[in-house]
């Protein structure tokens, strides 16, 4: 299976990039190949709703690195999201990405896909990562695309809080059951 995973942190070592690991390593375990599209360490220009891309067969104005990601993304039977919460919602740089999907958004709409959405946060309630799961949920059902699992690490402010906690165990065995 070709699963393509999303981060959106910028810290190589920090709560979410463990958690995407770990994954991997589950996903690799049981024989898939893991394309990992670290969106921090990316040039990837916000959509601006330009409309040209549906005007010309999927291309954006932008050349960045989506040309890089996209083929990936039509390839992938899953999608992965990875993304520590800085304020209530996935961090901008996944954010970026998602917008972006527009440009193949024909291709997306409907395809066989699977998804999954790991999220790390500070906060020792729920309620902080409440903005992003409805707006995963919200994206799946617009795509018609299938959840098959979320991992919301709450209370893992550094990376210590995410080692000591059953989440990276939950997000390897994610990994290992697709």
């Amino acid at each position: 299976m070709n699963i393509l995973m999303i981060t959106g942190s910028a810290h190589k070592k920090g709560t979410s990039s463990y958690l995407a690991d770990a994954f991997a390593k589950g996903a690799k375990e049981a024989g898939h190949a893991v394309c990992r599209f670290d969106a921090a360490y990316k040039n990837v220009h916000p959509c601006i709703g330009c409309d040209s891309c549906q005007k010309n067969g999927q291309i954006c104005v932008f050349k960045d690195d989506m040309q890089e990601l996209n083929p990936e993304l039509l390839k992938a039977e899953v999608v992965v999201f990875v993304s520590p919460i800085y304020y209530y919602d996935i961090n901008a740089q996944i954010k970026a990405v998602i917008d972006r999907f527009y440009a193949n958004n024909s291709l997306l709409k409907g395809a066989d896909k699977k998804a999954v959405l790991m999220l790390t946060y500070a906060d020792e309630t729920e309620e902080a990562a409440e903005g992003a799961v409805a707006s995963y949920k919200g994206m799946l059902k617009y795509l018609e695309w299938e959840n098959v699992g979320i991992v919301s690490a709450k209370a893992c402010y550094v990376l210590e809080d995410v080692v000591n906690s059953e989440y990276p165990k939950q997000a390897y065995k994610l990994g290992k059951s697709l």
